[in-house]
């Protein structure tokens, strides 16, 4: 059963998880700071980038994976799977900010939206047009 959408954005979400770990460890090493912030304010910012990252994403992609392997692979899940991407880098470099920025706020409405967009596809896809339950994209190929 492969799962290109889902392998690919999982791919590009290590990656984001990494670089926004990376940008807090540049912080702590040039502060000498083992624990916590510090009182570092950039610091505090990031770690909570990082931490919304690890919040919002594991859900997200658990949700891309079933979709994917209920309906198959689609333009709209790519599409999804973009936006998830640029959402999450828009809200890692929005939230180096002391106020709020375009990039914190469309980052975190466009997570919102991809998450509730596939909380729903799944739903319909459960619940959907009729109560028959096909046999999965992936497995009814195995025959």
């Amino acid at each position: 059963m492969l799962l290109p959408i889902t392998l690919t954005l999982a791919a590009a979400c290590a990656l984001l998880n990494m670089w926004l770990g990376i940008r807090c460890a540049r912080i702590r090493l040039s502060a000498s700071t083992l624990h916590g912030d510090g009182g570092h304010a950039l610091l505090a910012r990031r770690m909570r980038a990082h931490a919304n990252f690890t919040e919002y994403v594991p859900m997200t992609l658990i949700l891309f994976g079933l979709v994917e392997l209920a309906t198959g692979a689609s333009m709209g899940l790519w599409g999804a799977a973009l936006v998830l991407v640029v959402a999450r880098i828009g809200h890692g470099f929005g939230m180096d900010a002391d106020e709020p920025t375009i990039g914190r706020a469309g980052g975190a409405l466009m997570t919102w939206a991809v998450m509730i967009g596939l909380a729903v596809t799944a739903l319909y896809v459960a619940y959907g047009a009729t109560r028959e339950v096909p046999a999965p994209p992936a497995m009814a190929m195995i025959r």
